[in-house]
């Protein structure tokens, strides 16, 4: 029996074989825990362990003792159902015992039905935990119930309380002469919104006059959620628990209710709408001369999508063609500034589904970021910079020097060193040098390389690869700039709609435009730790639908050959993108059956013992899809035969 040390509190990090490493919170060496001695733990889960004492040159190895945080209360699966009790057998591989349920506690879920399931007792003597369903799903494969199991997955809501829906209802439309009395007027100034075809929460419109010295007055209007939405309202408090809304293939979840994001916020044409402003004095160059930031109301003349704008831009001719020329124009300086001083442009292909009225997927296309995008974009990062720069830079306050009042900020620390050095002995594969050359910057060197693999196979990879050595963009009150955009203050400040920080930012510049004394920064960094997470969940929940209907798609495609880039190496197989619809799948290490194959985790690749044969990241290969399995979202490949036979002659 080996002797017992310390115990310490950590976050449990579960392998694929069920055993688990613990990952401390002090940040010391992380734990070894065999799954015999998980005691239930699972994967997520804030823990106590009692750690073994060490031995020399040995991982620390330690058992459970208490777990202190559940990740999660609620899981989906599929009800196995038996004469007088059923199982839960769970999607997720976070948990790896399959849920006990009682049958008074099965809510009239049926055999084979999905469902969510909420553990409500794991007794020390039980191999499994025991369980009750508080939502049936519906049949696996059904669209809406495979939507709404990802949805449960990652904890997010999938359908909204009445009680919050009915007190959006009460909200009135009408603006009272007073309100207008109290705000800027430009609903006689040429304003347009632009959006995607399918969008209905038109949260931006941007607006444009000629001034004298030519120079240029653009305004970036924003839809004034907060007049609408009272602090700790129920509409407030949901909104806040949801911190986003979540884009999945098929459908968006809204943060606010419909009537405040698709009518009483959304900026639609030919109607009186309340915005908060930030209004920018521009020459040609896109230099600002002057800025004004307020309430203000305003009237769109038109609603462009984004395919109707870049139309527009690319032949002259068009509603608003001399306006949308002049922005374009201005756009493309101010991204040209912004490279100049280091901003970092990842131009990532975006994977959109064709699907039909039942959500099955009949063709994939890629997303294209154009002029008209870039247009939006732009004037949104000058609004969202600005409003950071008045609090942040104290530009509101008579002493330029005492300590800026508590703001939330949308950060983005500088890239890590070591993945940096990985990145860059990988792009060297493809005849690329991602270290900076003289004079030259981290950033300028990226995009240098992302630029030199536009249109080529292994774009998507380098791309993807880029984005990994980057710090992730997370919300705080403590400003360290963004160095993705090369912006010492940047917020968020321009989707109040679809993001809660957003709400927040305007909340607080009014205060303070007010006169207001500084809020609890430790009340607010909690709240932007919280709004971090809930858009962690919600980009994952995203990918998983987009995996889902990947998967979907090539079910009818079994058996089929396709060409592919090899996207990642491990030691249980290799990762294949498939070129023409960026689907992702492995071709198991059993696969590989004509060599032993060792990993070779420096050079990214599988090297067969006897024949040498490699398999290395980004190279090109032929595959055959072997098997699309819905249930787990994962797609088997093999080698296409003429790849094996090419090989063996």
């Amino acid at each position: 029996m080996l002797s017992r040390g310390s115990h310490i509190i950590g976050v449990v990090d579960m392998t694929a074989s069920g055993a688990a490493y613990i990952v401390p919170e002090d940040g010391g060496d992380d734990v070894f825990v065999s799954q015999t001695n998980l005691n239930s733990a699972l994967h997520g889960d804030t823990v106590k362990v009692l750690q073994y004492a060490r031995k020399r040159r040995r991982q620390p190895e330690g058992e459970v003792v208490e777990i202190i945080k559940r990740k999660r209360e609620l899981f989906v699966g599929q009800i196995q159902l038996s004469a007088n009790f059923a199982f839960l057998v769970a999607d997720s591989r976070v948990i790896n015992k399959d849920i006990f349920i009682p049958k008074d506690k099965l809510k009239g879920a049926l055999n084979g039905q999905k469902a969510v399931a909420r553990i409500i007792e794991w007794p020390a003597s039980a191999k499994n935990p025991v369980g009750e369903i508080v939502d049936v799903l519906g049949d696996v494969g059904e669209n809406n119930a495979e939507m709404h199991a990802i949805l449960a997955e990652f904890n997010l809501p999938y359908t909204y309380p009445e009680e919050v829906n009915a007190a959006a209802e009460k909200i009135s439309e009408t603006i009272s002469a007073d309100e207008i009395k109290q705000r800027r007027d430009f609903r006689q100034v040429t304003t347009f919104t632009i959006d995607p075809a399918d969008a209905k929460d038109f949260d931006d419109a941007l607006s444009i006059r000629k001034l004298e010295d030519n120079l240029w007055e653009i305004g970036v209007h924003i839809a004034d959620v907060t007049h609408f939405v009272e602090p700790d309202s129920i509409i407030d408090k949901e909104g806040y628990e949801r911190a986003t809304s979540v884009y999945l293939v098929d459908r968006v979840v809204p943060m606010l209710p419909e009537r405040l994001s698709n009518f009483l916020c959304s900026l639609r044409p030919n109607e009186d709408k309340l915005c908060f402003s930030v209004v920018f004095n521009m020459d040609g160059n896109g230099i600002i001369k002057d800025s004004w930031v307020g309430r203000s109301i305003i009237n769109s003349d038109k609603r462009f999508t984004y395919e109707d704008a870049q139309t527009i831009i690319e032949t002259g001719e068009g509603d608003f063609a001399e306006e949308l020329k002049i922005m374009n124009s201005i756009a493309v300086k101010l991204r040209e500034a912004r490279f100049k001083k280091g901003a970092v442009g990842f131009e990532r292909v975006e994977v959109q589904f064709e699907i039909d009225s039942n959500g099955k997927p009949l063709g994939v296309n890629f997303k294209e970021s154009k002029d008209s995008n870039k247009l939006i974009e732009e004037f949104m990062l000058s609004a969202n910079k600005r409003v950071a720069e008045l609090i942040g830079m104290n530009e509101l306050e008579k002493n330029k020097k005492k300590e800026a009042k508590t703001f939330v900020y949308r950060i983005h620390d500088l890239p890590n060193a070591d993945k940096l050095d990985t990145f860059t002995n990988f792009v060297r594969k493809f005849g690329l040098e991602a270290s900076p050359q003289p004079k030259e910057s981290v950033s300028q060197a990226l995009n240098r390389v992302l630029a030199a693999v536009q249109g080529k196979k292994e774009q998507n990879i380098v791309e993807t690869l880029a984005v990994r050595t980057m710090a992730k963009a997370v919300y705080s009150t403590h400003n360290i700039g963004h160095y993705g955009l090369a912006f010492k203050h940047y917020s968020h400040f321009t989707s109040p709609i679809r993001r809660y920080p957003d709400m927040m930012a305007h909340r607080l510049l009014q205060s303070y435009m007010d006169g207001a004394k500084s809020v609890s920064a430790e009340k607010y960094e909690e709240m932007c730790e919280h709004c971090s997470e809930m858009e962690q969940r919600a980009a994952d929940a995203e990918r998983a639908s987009i995996k889902y209907k990947q998967v979907e798609f090539l079910k009818d495609r079994e058996g089929e050959l396709f060409d592919g880039v090899i996207s990642g190496v491990s030691e249980w197989g290799v990762y294949v993108e498939l070129i023409d619809n960026k689907c992702e799948g492995m071709i198991p290490m059993r696969e590989l059956d004509d060599d032993y194959y060792q990993f070779d985790e420096d050079n990214y690749a599988l090297i067969g013992r006897r024949t040498r044969r490699r398999f290395q990241l980004g190279d090109a290969i032929k595959i055959q899809v072997v098997r699309a399995n819905l249930e787990r979202r994962q797609l088997d490949f093999a080698l296409a035969p003429e790849a094996d036979n090419a090989w063996m002659k």
